[in-house]
Protein backbone atom coordinates (compact mmCIF):
# COMPACT_ATOMS: atom_id res chain seq x y z
CA UNK A 1 0.00 0.00 0.00
CA UNK A 2 1.52 3.68 -0.68
CA UNK A 3 2.97 5.47 2.10
CA UNK A 4 0.29 8.35 1.20
CA UNK A 5 -2.74 5.72 1.27
CA UNK A 6 -1.41 4.65 4.54
CA UNK A 7 -1.41 8.09 5.74
CA UNK A 8 -4.82 8.49 4.97
CA UNK A 9 -6.53 5.74 6.29
CA UNK A 10 -4.63 6.67 9.34
CA UNK A 11 -5.81 9.85 9.38
CA UNK A 12 -8.97 8.74 9.04
CA UNK A 13 -9.37 6.42 11.84
CA UNK A 14 -8.03 9.09 13.89
CA UNK A 15 -10.86 11.21 12.98
CA UNK A 16 -13.60 8.49 13.81
CA UNK A 17 -11.92 7.57 16.81
CA UNK A 18 -12.07 11.65 18.02
CA UNK A 19 -15.48 11.29 16.94
CA UNK A 20 -16.38 8.74 18.60
CA UNK A 21 -14.80 9.83 21.84
CA UNK A 22 -16.52 13.11 21.31
CA UNK A 23 -20.32 11.68 20.77
CA UNK A 24 -19.79 9.86 24.24
CA UNK A 25 -18.92 12.78 26.25
CA UNK A 26 -20.65 13.87 28.99
CA UNK A 27 -22.54 16.69 27.90
CA UNK A 28 -21.75 18.42 31.24
CA UNK A 29 -20.06 17.82 34.50
CA UNK A 30 -21.58 16.19 37.56
CA UNK A 31 -19.53 16.88 40.78
CA UNK A 32 -18.96 14.75 43.37
CA UNK A 33 -16.64 16.17 45.88
CA UNK A 34 -17.51 19.07 48.87
CA UNK A 35 -17.34 23.15 47.88
CA UNK A 36 -14.88 25.01 49.36
CA UNK A 37 -16.56 28.41 51.14
CA UNK A 38 -14.42 31.11 53.17
CA UNK A 39 -17.28 32.41 54.97
CA UNK A 40 -19.09 31.22 57.91
CA UNK A 41 -22.68 31.68 59.68
CA UNK A 42 -21.13 35.20 61.19
CA UNK A 43 -19.66 36.42 57.98
CA UNK A 44 -22.92 35.58 55.96
CA UNK A 45 -25.03 37.23 58.31
CA UNK A 46 -22.80 40.31 57.78
CA UNK A 47 -22.68 40.47 53.87
CA UNK A 48 -26.59 39.97 53.96
CA UNK A 49 -26.95 42.78 56.57
CA UNK A 50 -24.99 45.00 54.93
CA UNK A 51 -26.58 44.28 51.79
CA UNK A 52 -30.13 44.92 52.78
CA UNK A 53 -28.84 48.16 54.31
CA UNK A 54 -27.58 49.18 51.06
CA UNK A 55 -30.83 48.47 49.27
CA UNK A 56 -32.97 49.93 51.62
CA UNK A 57 -31.41 53.28 52.42
CA UNK A 58 -29.25 54.06 49.43
CA UNK A 59 -31.24 52.17 47.12
CA UNK A 60 -30.23 50.89 43.15
CA UNK A 61 -31.02 52.97 40.22
CA UNK A 62 -32.93 51.07 37.45
CA UNK A 63 -32.85 53.35 34.25
CA UNK A 64 -34.29 54.12 31.13
CA UNK A 65 -37.56 52.24 31.52
CA UNK A 66 -40.80 54.04 33.40
CA UNK A 67 -42.49 50.81 33.17
CA UNK A 68 -40.07 48.74 35.48
CA UNK A 69 -40.24 51.56 37.68
CA UNK A 70 -43.66 51.28 38.13
CA UNK A 71 -43.67 47.75 38.66
CA UNK A 72 -41.68 47.85 41.46
CA UNK A 73 -44.11 50.55 43.19
CA UNK A 74 -46.92 48.27 42.23
CA UNK A 75 -45.16 45.18 44.35
CA UNK A 76 -44.32 47.74 47.08
CA UNK A 77 -41.42 49.22 46.06
CA UNK A 78 -40.20 52.80 47.09
CA UNK A 79 -39.24 54.42 43.79
CA UNK A 80 -37.59 58.08 43.89
CA UNK A 81 -37.30 59.17 40.42
CA UNK A 82 -34.94 56.40 38.76
CA UNK A 83 -33.84 55.05 42.47
CA UNK A 84 -35.60 52.17 43.58
CA UNK A 85 -35.28 51.21 47.41
CA UNK A 86 -36.43 47.97 48.60
CA UNK A 87 -37.45 46.94 52.53
CA UNK A 88 -34.95 44.33 54.11
CA UNK A 89 -35.90 40.44 52.41
CA UNK A 90 -38.33 41.92 50.11
CA UNK A 91 -35.63 40.26 47.37
CA UNK A 92 -35.23 37.70 48.57
CA UNK A 93 -39.19 36.86 49.10
CA UNK A 94 -39.76 37.31 45.48
CA UNK A 95 -36.85 35.45 44.48
CA UNK A 96 -38.37 32.14 45.83
CA UNK A 97 -40.25 31.16 42.57
CA UNK A 98 -36.76 31.16 40.38
CA UNK A 99 -35.48 27.58 40.19
CA UNK A 100 -32.89 26.29 41.73
CA UNK A 101 -31.68 23.73 38.66
CA UNK A 102 -33.00 23.85 35.49
CA UNK A 103 -32.49 22.42 32.13
CA UNK A 104 -30.76 24.48 28.61
CA UNK A 105 -31.98 23.01 25.98
CA UNK A 106 -29.44 22.35 22.58
CA UNK A 107 -30.07 22.09 19.54
CA UNK A 108 -29.05 18.59 19.91
CA UNK A 109 -30.80 17.16 22.86
CA UNK A 110 -27.97 15.25 23.95
CA UNK A 111 -25.57 18.17 24.04
CA UNK A 112 -28.54 19.96 26.77
CA UNK A 113 -27.01 20.91 30.21
CA UNK A 114 -28.04 21.20 33.49
CA UNK A 115 -27.57 24.39 35.40
CA UNK A 116 -27.45 24.94 38.93
CA UNK A 117 -27.24 21.66 41.29
CA UNK A 118 -24.41 19.41 41.09
CA UNK A 119 -23.60 20.64 37.45
CA UNK A 120 -20.80 21.95 36.18
CA UNK A 121 -20.24 23.93 32.96
CA UNK A 122 -16.94 25.02 31.35
CA UNK A 123 -17.76 27.52 28.56
CA UNK A 124 -15.77 29.89 26.41
CA UNK A 125 -14.51 33.55 26.57
CA UNK A 126 -16.79 36.36 26.22
CA UNK A 127 -15.95 39.42 24.34
CA UNK A 128 -12.72 39.81 22.92
CA UNK A 129 -12.21 42.59 20.17
CA UNK A 130 -8.92 40.88 19.27
CA UNK A 131 -7.70 37.17 18.28
CA UNK A 132 -4.10 35.88 18.69
CA UNK A 133 -2.20 32.72 16.95
CA UNK A 134 1.15 31.73 17.06
CA UNK A 135 1.33 32.03 13.01
CA UNK A 136 -0.28 36.25 12.51
CA UNK A 137 0.21 37.63 15.99
CA UNK A 138 -2.76 39.70 17.49
CA UNK A 139 -5.08 41.15 15.38
CA UNK A 140 -8.85 42.16 15.19
CA UNK A 141 -11.63 39.38 15.08
CA UNK A 142 -13.31 39.16 11.82
CA UNK A 143 -16.17 36.95 11.17
CA UNK A 144 -14.16 34.44 9.76
CA UNK A 145 -12.47 33.86 13.55
CA UNK A 146 -15.60 33.68 15.39
CA UNK A 147 -16.79 30.95 12.94
CA UNK A 148 -13.65 29.23 13.47
CA UNK A 149 -13.52 29.43 17.05
CA UNK A 150 -16.84 28.53 17.11
CA UNK A 151 -15.79 25.14 15.42
CA UNK A 152 -13.10 24.09 18.13
CA UNK A 153 -15.35 24.52 20.83
CA UNK A 154 -18.07 21.96 18.82
CA UNK A 155 -15.18 19.75 18.92
CA UNK A 156 -13.36 20.26 22.53
CA UNK A 157 -14.86 17.75 24.26
CA UNK A 158 -14.58 19.71 27.83
CA UNK A 159 -16.01 22.55 26.67
CA UNK A 160 -20.11 21.98 27.16
CA UNK A 161 -20.95 25.22 25.93
CA UNK A 162 -20.69 27.10 22.82
CA UNK A 163 -21.06 30.45 24.25
CA UNK A 164 -21.55 34.16 23.46
CA UNK A 165 -19.45 36.43 21.68
CA UNK A 166 -16.94 34.17 21.42
CA UNK A 167 -14.73 37.14 19.45
CA UNK A 168 -16.38 40.50 18.15
CA UNK A 169 -16.76 40.11 14.76
CA UNK A 170 -15.88 43.82 13.70
CA UNK A 171 -15.87 43.17 10.12
CA UNK A 172 -19.60 42.68 10.27
CA UNK A 173 -21.34 45.86 10.99
CA UNK A 174 -22.76 46.29 14.59
CA UNK A 175 -26.42 46.18 14.04
CA UNK A 176 -26.17 43.35 12.41
CA UNK A 177 -23.40 41.48 14.17
CA UNK A 178 -26.02 39.82 16.67
CA UNK A 179 -27.26 37.82 13.98
CA UNK A 180 -24.41 36.50 12.14
CA UNK A 181 -23.16 35.31 15.74
CA UNK A 182 -26.44 33.52 16.55
CA UNK A 183 -26.24 31.76 13.33
CA UNK A 184 -22.73 30.41 13.51
CA UNK A 185 -23.63 29.08 16.84
CA UNK A 186 -26.97 27.69 16.05
CA UNK A 187 -25.25 26.10 12.62
CA UNK A 188 -21.60 25.44 12.98
CA UNK A 189 -22.29 23.87 16.86
CA UNK A 190 -24.80 21.72 18.46
CA UNK A 191 -23.97 22.39 21.70
CA UNK A 192 -25.97 25.70 23.82
CA UNK A 193 -25.09 28.93 23.24
CA UNK A 194 -25.59 32.65 24.59
CA UNK A 195 -28.10 35.48 23.16
CA UNK A 196 -27.60 38.84 22.24
CA UNK A 197 -27.90 41.33 25.28
CA UNK A 198 -27.23 44.56 23.59
CA UNK A 199 -30.16 45.50 22.44
CA UNK A 200 -33.79 44.56 23.19
CA UNK A 201 -34.55 43.80 19.33
CA UNK A 202 -31.57 41.55 19.34
CA UNK A 203 -32.55 39.56 21.83
CA UNK A 204 -36.02 39.21 20.27
CA UNK A 205 -33.66 38.38 16.99
CA UNK A 206 -31.81 35.48 19.12
CA UNK A 207 -34.99 34.20 20.36
CA UNK A 208 -36.86 34.17 17.08
CA UNK A 209 -33.72 32.25 15.27
CA UNK A 210 -34.01 29.46 18.41
CA UNK A 211 -37.73 29.48 17.23
CA UNK A 212 -36.97 28.77 13.67
CA UNK A 213 -34.55 26.23 14.93
CA UNK A 214 -36.07 24.17 17.77
CA UNK A 215 -39.78 25.12 17.28
CA UNK A 216 -41.72 27.34 18.34
CA UNK A 217 -43.70 25.63 20.69
CA UNK A 218 -40.59 23.79 22.47
CA UNK A 219 -39.09 27.09 22.78
CA UNK A 220 -41.92 28.91 24.46
CA UNK A 221 -42.44 25.94 26.84
CA UNK A 222 -38.20 25.74 27.73
CA UNK A 223 -35.02 27.44 28.09
CA UNK A 224 -33.05 27.18 25.24
CA UNK A 225 -30.78 30.80 25.84
CA UNK A 226 -28.76 31.70 28.27
CA UNK A 227 -28.03 35.00 28.24
CA UNK A 228 -25.83 37.25 30.82
CA UNK A 229 -26.39 41.26 31.67
CA UNK A 230 -24.00 43.34 33.64
CA UNK A 231 -25.24 45.43 36.14
CA UNK A 232 -23.10 48.89 35.60
CA UNK A 233 -21.31 48.89 39.28
CA UNK A 234 -22.12 50.04 41.45
CA UNK A 235 -25.58 50.18 41.97
CA UNK A 236 -26.95 51.14 38.53
CA UNK A 237 -29.04 48.95 35.64
CA UNK A 238 -28.68 50.88 32.57
CA UNK A 239 -31.38 50.86 30.07
CA UNK A 240 -29.52 48.46 27.72
CA UNK A 241 -29.14 45.91 29.95
CA UNK A 242 -32.40 46.37 31.43
CA UNK A 243 -34.43 46.17 28.68
CA UNK A 244 -32.65 42.66 27.04
CA UNK A 245 -33.48 41.43 30.71
CA UNK A 246 -37.06 41.83 30.18
CA UNK A 247 -36.85 40.32 26.56
CA UNK A 248 -35.50 37.08 27.89
CA UNK A 249 -37.59 36.91 31.43
CA UNK A 250 -40.63 37.42 29.09
CA UNK A 251 -39.55 34.24 27.20
CA UNK A 252 -38.98 32.10 29.92
CA UNK A 253 -35.28 32.19 28.72
CA UNK A 254 -32.33 32.84 31.73
CA UNK A 255 -30.94 35.69 32.31
CA UNK A 256 -27.77 35.85 34.45
CA UNK A 257 -27.11 39.53 36.66
CA UNK A 258 -23.79 39.44 36.67
CA UNK A 259 -21.82 43.07 38.33
CA UNK A 260 -19.11 43.48 36.51
CA UNK A 261 -17.27 44.71 39.30
CA UNK A 262 -12.96 45.97 39.27
CA UNK A 263 -12.50 45.66 42.92
CA UNK A 264 -11.20 49.36 44.07
CA UNK A 265 -12.92 51.60 41.04
CA UNK A 266 -16.06 49.88 41.23
CA UNK A 267 -16.60 48.77 44.90
CA UNK A 268 -14.51 49.27 48.20
CA UNK A 269 -10.98 48.22 48.24
CA UNK A 270 -11.91 44.79 49.73
CA UNK A 271 -13.47 41.34 49.08
CA UNK A 272 -16.18 41.81 52.40
CA UNK A 273 -17.66 45.22 51.01
CA UNK A 274 -17.80 44.08 47.28
CA UNK A 275 -19.85 40.98 47.92
CA UNK A 276 -22.21 43.27 50.36
CA UNK A 277 -22.47 45.47 47.06
CA UNK A 278 -22.49 42.57 44.10
CA UNK A 279 -25.30 40.62 46.41
CA UNK A 280 -27.17 43.90 46.39
CA UNK A 281 -27.40 44.52 42.55
CA UNK A 282 -28.03 40.31 42.24
CA UNK A 283 -30.91 40.58 44.53
CA UNK A 284 -32.34 43.15 43.28
CA UNK A 285 -32.09 42.49 39.26
CA UNK A 286 -33.05 38.71 39.86
CA UNK A 287 -36.46 39.97 42.09
CA UNK A 288 -37.38 42.29 38.68
CA UNK A 289 -37.08 39.02 36.61
CA UNK A 290 -39.41 37.04 39.24
CA UNK A 291 -42.05 40.11 38.95
CA UNK A 292 -42.34 39.77 34.97
CA UNK A 293 -42.12 36.05 34.76
CA UNK A 294 -42.63 34.12 38.42
CA UNK A 295 -40.67 30.84 37.87
CA UNK A 296 -38.63 32.33 34.92
CA UNK A 297 -34.74 30.94 35.32
CA UNK A 298 -32.00 33.28 36.48
CA UNK A 299 -28.65 33.04 37.83
CA UNK A 300 -25.92 34.87 40.44
CA UNK A 301 -22.91 35.57 38.01
CA UNK A 302 -20.11 38.05 39.42
CA UNK A 303 -17.31 39.44 37.28
CA UNK A 304 -14.92 40.66 40.29
CA UNK A 305 -11.47 41.49 39.22
CA UNK A 306 -9.07 43.83 41.68
CA UNK A 307 -7.25 46.37 40.02
CA UNK A 308 -3.89 47.32 40.14
CA UNK A 309 -3.54 50.46 42.99
CA UNK A 310 -0.69 51.30 41.54
CA UNK A 311 -1.33 51.27 38.00
CA UNK A 312 -5.29 51.43 37.59
CA UNK A 313 -5.21 48.33 35.38
CA UNK A 314 -7.46 44.90 36.29
CA UNK A 315 -5.49 41.73 37.74
CA UNK A 316 -5.83 38.00 37.04
CA UNK A 317 -5.18 34.91 39.36
CA UNK A 318 -5.12 36.67 42.49
CA UNK A 319 -6.13 35.42 46.09
CA UNK A 320 -8.44 38.11 46.59
CA UNK A 321 -10.51 37.17 43.27
CA UNK A 322 -10.75 33.30 44.26
CA UNK A 323 -11.51 34.38 47.57
CA UNK A 324 -14.54 36.40 46.33
CA UNK A 325 -15.72 33.58 43.92
CA UNK A 326 -15.82 30.90 46.95
CA UNK A 327 -17.71 33.51 48.98
CA UNK A 328 -20.61 34.19 46.65
CA UNK A 329 -21.08 30.89 45.71
CA UNK A 330 -22.17 30.30 49.32
CA UNK A 331 -24.50 33.42 48.55
CA UNK A 332 -26.06 32.74 45.76
CA UNK A 333 -26.62 28.72 47.74
CA UNK A 334 -28.79 30.63 50.17
CA UNK A 335 -31.01 32.26 47.76
CA UNK A 336 -31.84 28.96 46.02
CA UNK A 337 -29.84 30.14 42.91
CA UNK A 338 -27.55 28.86 40.41
CA UNK A 339 -23.88 30.48 40.46
CA UNK A 340 -21.92 31.93 37.39
CA UNK A 341 -18.96 33.42 37.44
CA UNK A 342 -15.31 33.30 35.91
CA UNK A 343 -12.38 30.51 34.68
CA UNK A 344 -9.34 30.96 33.06
CA UNK A 345 -8.63 34.75 33.02
CA UNK A 346 -5.17 35.68 32.77
CA UNK A 347 -3.22 39.42 31.86
CA UNK A 348 -0.52 37.88 29.41
CA UNK A 349 -0.50 39.03 26.14
CA UNK A 350 0.34 35.32 25.24
CA UNK A 351 0.03 31.92 25.52
CA UNK A 352 2.88 31.42 28.35
CA UNK A 353 4.09 30.38 31.65
CA UNK A 354 2.06 33.67 33.18
CA UNK A 355 -0.83 32.58 30.77
CA UNK A 356 -1.17 28.94 32.49
CA UNK A 357 -0.49 29.91 36.13
CA UNK A 358 -2.92 32.64 36.36
CA UNK A 359 -5.75 31.16 34.26
CA UNK A 360 -5.14 27.41 36.24
CA UNK A 361 -5.46 29.66 39.65
CA UNK A 362 -8.63 31.28 38.65
CA UNK A 363 -10.02 27.76 37.06
CA UNK A 364 -9.40 25.64 40.17
CA UNK A 365 -10.79 28.65 42.72
CA UNK A 366 -13.75 28.06 40.46
CA UNK A 367 -14.13 24.48 40.28
CA UNK A 368 -13.41 23.79 44.11
CA UNK A 369 -15.89 26.95 44.63
CA UNK A 370 -18.39 24.62 43.13
CA UNK A 371 -19.52 27.11 40.42
CA UNK A 372 -22.03 25.84 38.28
CA UNK A 373 -21.33 27.32 35.18
CA UNK A 374 -17.99 28.80 34.26
CA UNK A 375 -17.50 31.70 31.74
CA UNK A 376 -14.47 32.43 30.34
CA UNK A 377 -13.09 28.53 30.86
CA UNK A 378 -11.12 28.87 27.73
CA UNK A 379 -9.13 31.33 25.56
CA UNK A 380 -8.26 34.47 27.66
CA UNK A 381 -5.64 36.36 26.83
CA UNK A 382 -4.57 40.52 28.19
CA UNK A 383 -7.65 40.31 30.11
CA UNK A 384 -10.43 39.10 28.11
CA UNK A 385 -9.23 42.23 25.12
CA UNK A 386 -7.76 38.81 22.98
CA UNK A 387 -9.18 35.40 22.34
CA UNK A 388 -5.72 33.10 21.93
CA UNK A 389 -6.33 29.85 19.67
CA UNK A 390 -3.61 27.86 20.74
CA UNK A 391 -5.14 29.08 24.66
CA UNK A 392 -8.32 27.68 23.85
CA UNK A 393 -7.04 24.04 22.92
CA UNK A 394 -4.50 24.15 26.17
CA UNK A 395 -7.45 25.94 28.58
CA UNK A 396 -9.30 22.88 27.19
CA UNK A 397 -7.06 20.38 28.75
CA UNK A 398 -7.25 21.92 32.22
CA UNK A 399 -11.06 21.95 31.90
CA UNK A 400 -10.76 18.16 31.07
CA UNK A 401 -8.43 17.82 34.06
CA UNK A 402 -11.09 20.13 36.23
CA UNK A 403 -13.85 17.70 35.00
CA UNK A 404 -12.08 14.87 36.37
CA UNK A 405 -10.97 16.33 39.96
CA UNK A 406 -14.34 17.00 40.53
CA UNK A 407 -15.44 13.54 40.18
CA UNK A 408 -13.99 12.43 43.17
CA UNK A 409 -12.07 9.48 44.54
CA UNK A 410 -13.66 5.52 42.90
CA UNK A 411 -14.09 3.87 45.84
CA UNK A 412 -16.24 0.85 44.22
CA UNK A 413 -14.99 -2.77 44.77
CA UNK A 414 -13.59 -2.65 41.02
CA UNK A 415 -11.49 0.27 42.31
CA UNK A 416 -10.38 -1.37 45.14
CA UNK A 417 -8.74 -3.82 43.17
CA UNK A 418 -8.52 -6.49 45.55
CA UNK A 419 -7.97 -8.93 43.47
CA UNK A 420 -4.78 -7.70 41.65
CA UNK A 421 -3.11 -7.52 45.08
CA UNK A 422 -3.71 -11.45 44.59
CA UNK A 423 -2.25 -11.70 41.57
CA UNK A 424 0.87 -9.72 41.83
CA UNK A 425 3.31 -11.46 44.35
CA UNK A 426 5.10 -8.92 46.70
CA UNK A 427 8.36 -7.42 45.11
CA UNK A 428 6.28 -7.60 41.17
CA UNK A 429 4.42 -5.02 39.10
CA UNK A 430 1.24 -4.12 38.35
CA UNK A 431 1.44 -3.39 34.84
CA UNK A 432 0.72 -6.85 33.63
CA UNK A 433 -1.80 -7.20 36.21
CA UNK A 434 -5.63 -8.03 34.92
CA UNK A 435 -6.93 -5.25 36.43
CA UNK A 436 -4.41 -2.35 35.15
CA UNK A 437 -5.46 -4.02 31.42
CA UNK A 438 -8.97 -3.32 31.85
CA UNK A 439 -8.28 -0.11 32.88
CA UNK A 440 -5.45 1.50 31.83
CA UNK A 441 -7.44 3.65 29.00
CA UNK A 442 -9.31 5.22 31.71
CA UNK A 443 -7.42 5.07 35.04
CA UNK A 444 -5.81 8.02 35.20
CA UNK A 445 -6.52 11.77 33.17
CA UNK A 446 -4.41 11.93 30.37
CA UNK A 447 -4.17 14.92 28.67
CA UNK A 448 -3.49 16.17 25.02
CA UNK A 449 -1.28 19.20 25.55
CA UNK A 450 1.02 18.20 27.96
CA UNK A 451 4.47 16.32 27.03
CA UNK A 452 5.26 13.19 29.34
CA UNK A 453 7.87 11.86 27.11
CA UNK A 454 11.10 11.72 27.76
CA UNK A 455 13.58 14.46 26.48
CA UNK A 456 15.13 12.08 23.67
CA UNK A 457 11.56 11.24 22.08
CA UNK A 458 10.52 15.14 22.96
CA UNK A 459 14.22 16.30 21.08
CA UNK A 460 13.10 13.49 17.99
CA UNK A 461 9.67 14.71 17.25
CA UNK A 462 10.65 18.38 16.82
CA UNK A 463 11.68 19.59 20.48
CA UNK A 464 8.22 21.61 20.34
CA UNK A 465 6.95 23.91 23.13
CA UNK A 466 3.49 23.60 24.24
CA UNK A 467 2.30 26.74 22.14
CA UNK A 468 3.63 24.96 19.24
CA UNK A 469 1.58 21.90 19.77
CA UNK A 470 -1.55 23.92 20.21
CA UNK A 471 -0.33 25.68 17.20
CA UNK A 472 -0.87 22.13 14.95
CA UNK A 473 -3.94 21.00 17.18
CA UNK A 474 -5.81 24.08 16.09
CA UNK A 475 -4.86 23.82 12.44
CA UNK A 476 -6.21 20.13 12.95
CA UNK A 477 -8.97 20.20 14.90
CA UNK A 478 -10.38 22.81 11.77
CA UNK A 479 -9.01 20.63 9.11
CA UNK A 480 -11.13 17.54 10.19
CA UNK A 481 -13.95 19.52 11.62
CA UNK A 482 -17.68 18.65 10.03
CA UNK A 483 -20.74 20.35 10.72
CA UNK A 484 -23.24 18.93 12.90
CA UNK A 485 -26.61 17.91 11.17
CA UNK A 486 -29.10 19.86 10.46
CA UNK A 487 -32.37 19.69 8.73
CA UNK A 488 -31.76 21.50 5.46
CA UNK A 489 -34.98 23.47 5.53
CA UNK A 490 -34.34 24.73 8.74
CA UNK A 491 -30.53 25.87 7.49
CA UNK A 492 -32.84 27.40 4.96
CA UNK A 493 -35.26 29.23 7.19
CA UNK A 494 -31.88 30.53 9.03
CA UNK A 495 -30.72 31.75 5.81
CA UNK A 496 -33.49 33.48 5.00
CA UNK A 497 -34.21 35.30 8.69
CA UNK A 498 -30.68 36.61 8.71
CA UNK A 499 -31.28 38.36 4.92
CA UNK A 500 -34.47 39.31 5.82
CA UNK A 501 -33.64 41.48 9.01
CA UNK A 502 -30.20 41.99 7.68
CA UNK A 503 -32.10 44.20 4.89
CA UNK A 504 -34.31 45.67 7.20
CA UNK A 505 -31.72 46.80 9.59
CA UNK A 506 -29.54 47.91 6.77
CA UNK A 507 -26.33 46.36 7.96
CA UNK A 508 -25.57 44.12 5.21
CA UNK A 509 -24.08 40.79 4.76
CA UNK A 510 -21.39 38.47 5.71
Amino acid sequence: MARSTIKRAGRRERLAARKAKGATAAPYALRRIGKASLVDENSIAIIERNADRILDEIGMDFRGDPATLDLFRKHGARVDGERVRLDPGWCRDKIRTAPPVFVQHARNPSRSIQIGGDAQVYAPSFGPPFVHDMENGRRYATIEDFRNITKLHHQLGAVNHSGGVVVEPVDIPVPVRHLHMAHAHLALNDKPFMGAVTAPERARDTIEMCRIAMGRDFVDRNCVLYSVVNTNAPLVMDKTMLLALKEYARAGQCTVVSPFVLGGAMSPVSVAASLSQVLAEVMASVALIQLIRPGAPAAFGTFFSPISLKTGAPTFGTPEGTQFQMCAKTLADRLGLPFHSVGGLTASKVPDAQAGYESQSQLMGAAMAGVNFIIHATGCLEGLLTAGYEKIVMDADRCSAMQRFVQGVDFSEAAQAMDAFFEVEPGGHFLGARHTQDNFETAFWMGQMSDNGTYEQWHAEGALWQHERASARVRQLLEEYEAPAMDAGIREALEDFVARRSREIGGGNA
